[in-house]
């Protein structure tokens, strides 16, 4: 199955699925096409105000790993922009919350993410051919509480 285009619909069905995941505290929505799904919340680089995005995602050890792909778009979403500004954000998975920090993986370590998610959601290597832009590969990190 080809990976879909960003259009007004699916970003209606995004916003359905965070809405559904967030009102039954990850119990729907919580995977989507098979793939886990979490919410990933940072704060708007230019409004300062919580935003909250539904994220297919891969698990790599106590690390959870995103790719802003956006859909293969030439910009990068605003998830990635807000996380550049502030690297600081929440992830929910099922009724869990977590702060995390993010970071961009380079060298070695995105290659192997990469090719780690890709195996479990090719659409991710279409997005790839679809914009000259190097897709991040985003590492969340649990932030540790004081």
């Amino acid at each position: 199955m080809a990976a879909p285009h960003r259009t007004r619909l699916n970003e209606l069905i995004w916003r359905a699925h965070r809405w559904l995941y967030q009102a039954t505290g990850g119990k729907l929505g919580a995977t989507i096409g098979g793939n886990p799904v979490l919410l990933l919340t940072t704060t708007g680089r230019k409004s300062g105000l919580s935003r909250t995005v539904a994220l297919a995602h891969l698990e790599n050890s106590d690390q959870l790993v995103v790719i802003a792909s956006f859909a293969g778009q030439p910009r990068h979403p605003g998830w990635w922009l807000n996380l550049l500004e502030n690297p600081l954000g929440k992830v929910q998975k099922g009724d869990m919350v977590t702060e995390v920090r993010a970071r961009e993986a380079e060298g070695e370590e995105r290659e192997r993410l990469w090719t780690a998610i890709c195996e479990q959601e090719a659409g991710f290597a279409e997005y790839q051919t679809r914009t000259d832009r190097r897709i991040p590969v985003v590492v969340l990190e649990p932030v540790a509480s004081s």
